[in-house]
């Protein structure tokens, strides 16, 4: 890992350290060290995953108010800034990618130095969480990527590690320590952090292309979402309404839960599809028990179209296999043929706890809780099929023009932008619409 002083940025905006500092300039700083998760295991494109995972990074240290930099090496990476750490550890923890997190300050590669801020971290560490008691143990961790260190990685382990004990009284825990002061040397700079944070994982968002996840106002859809942001999917998303058959709660809602999810990825538009007219058409063509089926099969096709003009390959729903009599494998078989594009359900074998769960680590639960007026319900029957057969789908489908009817339903699409103007949300006559 090649480190490096920060350089002047203009404001928001993170700046790439591109030379070392020279030898004896090094300074103290605080900043967060980042170890990579699956983009590590790459093989010969992992340069492509590493320039997103950088790409993302930069776009969300964009949203601080202060300046920041960024330092990369070999599965890790630093970063630092002019802002508190703790406000930089929340932003960066949200960047898909990274499997850990560090607060850490970053110091000369000399003993001395190492041993006199393990010193000052674990009392630091003492006092935030004892009030200074000294009643944590603690053990050092050592790594020596600068071979020419005098030191091996176990002996300054030992080195450091004796130190902090005389000097602090802390008693040594190789096996469980409730504190864990981990020191990577470097040539020019090391670090040393006190903590180990997880981050979120997964591959970075993009390296997989591009999806379009479909958001109700539950617990499951940005639950979904979220997983395949995981697994390297931008998403857009849509929400379809009950309008003008139902008011504008759900929209808000859909709003809020991709404001939230767009805390994940570089921000991604919302596109709000009024439905309700075209629910009718259908229990006017007399859908009866087929009608929950058919209005998903008439969202898959319409939300397919969308996403092969948005450029996205595959759609995102929160089914979860025999959570409500609609998600059986007969319907799901269903609503897959009339998608135009591959329909994924990364939820198909949670529970729904499992699934609350998630949501409430996310930080969606608070918002899938309230009240809205929810499409599926609208026109909905009281018993719905649990084995809907295609045949008797498009034998309904055929009394409607369904070409007509998508063409009609993206005519009537709008699309918000998560984090902007709350007042737009629901406003009818939309700025940014639809067209093929």
């Amino acid at each position: 890992m090649t480190v490096s002083g920060p350089r002047p940025a203009p404001e928001g905006h993170a700046q790439e350290a591109a030379h070392p500092r020279p030898a004896g300039q090094e300074q103290v700083h605080e900043c967060v060290l980042l170890k990579h998760g699956e983009v590590f295991l790459r093989g010969r494109n992992r340069a492509r995953f590493e320039e997103l995972l950088y790409r993302n990074l930069r776009d969300a240290l964009r949203t601080l108010p202060g300046s920041t930099w960024v330092e990369k090496g070999r599965s890790v990476t630093l970063v630092g800034g002019e802002l508190p750490l703790d406000q930089l550890v929340d932003c960066v923890r949200r960047v898909i990618g990274f499997s850990l997190v560090q607060p850490a300050v970053r110091i000369p590669s000399t003993v001395e130095d190492i041993g006199a801020h393990a010193v000052r971290a674990l009392l630091r560490v003492q006092e935030e969480r004892t009030g200074g008691r000294g009643e944590l143990s603690f053990a050092v961790r050592a790594r020596r990527r600068d071979k020419s260190f005098p030191l091996t990685s176990s002996v300054l382990a030992a080195t450091v590690g004796e130190r902090v004990r005389l000097e602090t009284g802390a008693r040594v825990n190789l096996s469980a320590p409730d504190v864990e002061l981990a020191v990577e040397v470097d040539r020019h700079a090391s670090c040393l952090s006190w903590s180990r944070m997880p981050g979120q994982g997964g591959l970075p968002v993009g390296s997989s292309g591009r999806a379009l996840a479909l958001l109700s106002g539950g617990y499951d859809s940005p639950v979904a979402a979220y997983r395949a942001m995981r697994r390297g999917l931008a998403c857009d998303f849509v929400h379809f309404t009950g309008a003008p058959y139902t008011n504008a709660s759900s929209v808000y809602k859909a709003y809020a839960l991709a404001r939230e999810l767009n805390r994940f990825q570089p921000d991604r538009a919302l596109w709000v599809v009024p439905l309700g007219k075209a629910q009718k058409q259908l229990a006017i063509a007399g859908a009866g028990r087929l009608q929950v089926v058919a209005q998903r099969r008439l969202m898959a096709r319409t939300a397919g179209e969308l996403a092969r003009r948005l450029g996205a390959g595959a759609l995102v729903t929160g089914d979860s296999l025999g959570q409500v009599a609609s998600q059986t494998v007969a319907n799901m078989a269903a609503v897959d043929e009339a998608a135009p594009v591959p329909l994924l359900r990364p939820l198909l074998g949670w529970e729904k706890q499992e699934i609350i769960d998630e949501a409430r680590a996310l930080g969606t639960a608070d918002v899938s809780v309230l009240p809205d007026e929810d499409c599926c319900s609208l026109l909905a029957p009281r018993q719905v099929s649990t084995r809907a057969r295609v045949p008797d789908l498009q034998r309904v489908e055929r009394r409607l023009e369904l070409d007509e009817l998508v063409e009609e339903l993206l005519a009537g699409a709008w699309s918000l932008e998560p984090g902007a103007d709350p007042a737009t949300v629901g406003a009818a006559g939309p700025e940014h619409s639809c067209e093929a």
